[in-house]
């Protein structure tokens, strides 16, 4: 015989603020002592590889305005395109990036910053090749549930155009919404959360 499962309620969803990037960055937000260093503050070191590149941006409401008390998430794939994860089984990551990271928008300027290097490109689950990506999450006071979405490199036209998760996307005219302006080696990504801007985001 079975057991029943409906003798327990699912807890209410809670919002994630307004605390959060206290509480997951101290050293950013000028609490030290907690942590010798905020986790995710640094990906890369003096050894590893591939092309250096830092991600600028800012979380904007529906009015244009930054939200000061957003934490940003980036998962990204190594210069070769690996996982820097137990589950990649295509190789071994570079040891010297984390592949992971963290930043908690300044609380006067609004903005994220990550000093990271450019992805290489990793297969869809069919085999066929994604552009560059980075993946990002989102919280911040009054998301009940992080965001996710993607950041793609507006250098990469052509692997762009074939990226299969670009290609699902229904209304092309928010296309742009993905894609990071690229001057040398400086990108920026700024996410809008609501508005005729609003970025893209994915339900995973």
């Amino acid at each position: 015989m079975t057991q029943p499962l409906d003798y327990l309620k699912e807890t209410p969803s809670q919002t994630a603020g307004p605390y959060v990037h206290i509480g997951l960055t101290p050293n950013g937000c000028g609490i030290e002592g907690v942590y010798a260093g905020d986790l995710g503050a640094a990906m890369v070191n003096d050894r590893t590889l591939g092309q250096r590149i830092t991600i600028t941006g800012r979380v904007l409401d529906g009015t244009g305005t930054p939200l000061k008390d957003a934490l940003v998430e980036i998962w990204q794939a190594d210069a070769e395109g690996l996982y820097n994860s137990p589950s990649e089984l295509r190789g071994t990551a570079d040891p010297n990036f984390t592949g992971w990271g963290r930043s908690a928008c300044d609380g006067t300027t609004g903005e994220f910053r990550f000093e990271t290097v450019k992805p290489g490109r990793v297969p869809f689950k069919d085999g066929r090749k994604m552009a560059p990506h980075v993946s990002l999450w989102i919280v911040a006071r009054g998301i009940n549930l992080g965001l996710n979405t993607r950041m793609y490199f507006g250098d990469e036209q052509a692997a762009n155009a074939e990226d299969p998760v670009l290609m699902r996307i229904e209304h092309r005219v928010r296309f742009p919404t993905l894609i990071a302006a690229v001057d040398g080696s400086a990108c920026r990504f700024d996410i809008h959360l609501q508005g005729e801007k609003e970025t893209v985001f994915f339900d995973i």
